[in-house]
Formats: C-alpha cells, structure tokens, sequence
C-alpha cells in the first residue's frame, strides 16, 4: 500500500466512522431530534455500524485500521513503523472531518440548542451539553481510574483483532470487519458505562478540537482537562495488546 492510498482511505474511513459515531451520539442527545433519549444500546449499535461502514470503505487502499491503537498494536506486534504516521495522520483529519460532517448534519438541531428560559422571548427547557456527542465524557470523575478503564477496553479491542488474524478464511470471506464492528458493540456495552469507551486516541482528539471551535450555540466546555486520558489510555492499551499477542500467539 502507497502512502497516498493508505493516508485517502484512513482519512474516508475515519470520516465515516466520525460522522456514524458523533452521529447516533447527536441523535440521541440533541434537542428536536427524532431519536432523542433512544438511549446507549442505539449510541452502541450506532458505533459499530459506523465501524463497519468505515472500515469497509477504507479496507481496499489502507486495510481499514481507523484507529491508532489498532496501528499501534500491529507495529508492537509486527516491528514495522515505517508508515505508522501516515496512519495516525489520516485518522486524525478523518475524526476531524466527521466531527464537522455531523455538526453539519444537525446543524438545526445545534441551533436550537440556545437558552431561552426566563428572557423576553419566552421561556424553554436549558440548553443541552454538546460536547458528548464529539468527545468522551467520564461519568465519575476519577483520573487513575478512568485511566485503567481506557486501557482495559482497548486491550479488549486490539488483542481481538490481532487474534482475528489466526482464524483461516475470516479475512477471505468479507466478515473480518463485520465481526470487528460486533466487537465494538460488546466494548460499548459491556465496557462503555464509566467513560464512554474512546479506546481510539483520534476518535476523541480531533472531535474535541472540532467542538472548541464549532460556533454551537451554549455548547459547554470542550473539557481539555480530561482530554489525555482517552489519547494515553487507549494507545498504552493497544501498545500492550500488541506486545501480549506478540508473546502469546
């Protein structure tokens, strides 16, 4: 693969990805949205759906990684590096891009996303917090803790996949990235509840840079506070899966 190819289709694959993911997350979340309040089993389905929609499209030009932590394991376990920043970068303007395509996808939605209450145009219910619907969010908020949860669920995600690898045909037949994006719906659910499982370093990254400059309406903090622990939990996990594969398997 050509750094050209692979650079394209990390940067549509994460797009995609992006626009699914921060998409279900907007829908559920916004004001005025049809599928407001579905709650998190669609927000995990919704993930999953836009792994398989994302990984599908990118897997010809790049092999669909769509995440650092996925590059990084395969580097930790392989030794090949060579062409992991042209990876990390189009998975970094692909979350970026996503993040914008689904601002402006709800982009009604976001607008009315303004306070009202207790002025003299009326009153209404209090803006919604929008930065959940780009970024992770801890629900308690605890450094070291959320730290763990971060890397456990992403070493819950890379070792899979790198295993996926040994099983004959999986990848031949076209269901390899089907069975990755059933992964990540079992991550969502089962591993999701503390942090809102970014086990993605650019999934979380380049939204949140998105949101801080996106002119929403009383959207909130982009919380950059807590914003290295999705980057640093998920890539030491998947820097640890690599290694527990490259002396397991």
């Amino acid at each position: 693969m050509s750094n050209g190819d692979i650079f394209v289709g990390e940067t549509i694959g994460t797009a995609i990805l992006i626009l699914f993911g921060a998409g279900v997350c907007a829908a559920v979340t916004l004001r005025y949205s049809k599928a407001r309040a579905s709650g998190w089993v669609v927000i995990a389905f919704g993930w999953g759906f836009g792994v398989l929609a994302g990984a599908y499209t990118a897997a010809p030009l790049s092999g669909g990684h769509l995440n650092p932590a996925v590059t990084l394991g395969i580097a930790v376990d392989t030794g090949e590096w060579g062409k992991v920043w042209v990876y990390v970068l189009g998975q970094f303007v692909g979350a970026m891009i996503g993040a914008v395509l689904c601002y402006l996808t709800y982009f009604a939605q976001f607008q009315a996303n303004v306070r009202k209450t207790g002025t003299t145009e009326g009153t209404a219910d209090e803006p919604v917090p929008t930065l959940g619907i780009f970024a992770t969010i801890p629900e308690i908020r605890h450094p070291v803790a959320n730290l763990v949860t971060e890397i456990i669920a992403t070493v819950g995600l890379v070792l899979p996949i790198l295993a996926f690898g040994l099983t004959e045909g999986l990848g031949e037949s076209g269901t390899l990235v089907l069975i990755v994006s059933l992964l990540v719906v079992g991550i969502g659910l089962s591993l999701g509840g503390p942090t809102g499982y970014a086990i993605n370093p650019t999934r979380d990254l380049g939204p949140r840079i998105v949101h801080t400059f996106l002119p929403i309406p009383n959207k909130g903090t982009s919380d950059w506070g807590y914003a290295w622990i999705p980057v640093v939990g998920p890539l030491i996990g998947g820097a640890l899966a690599g290694l527990v594969y490259n002396l397991a398997f």
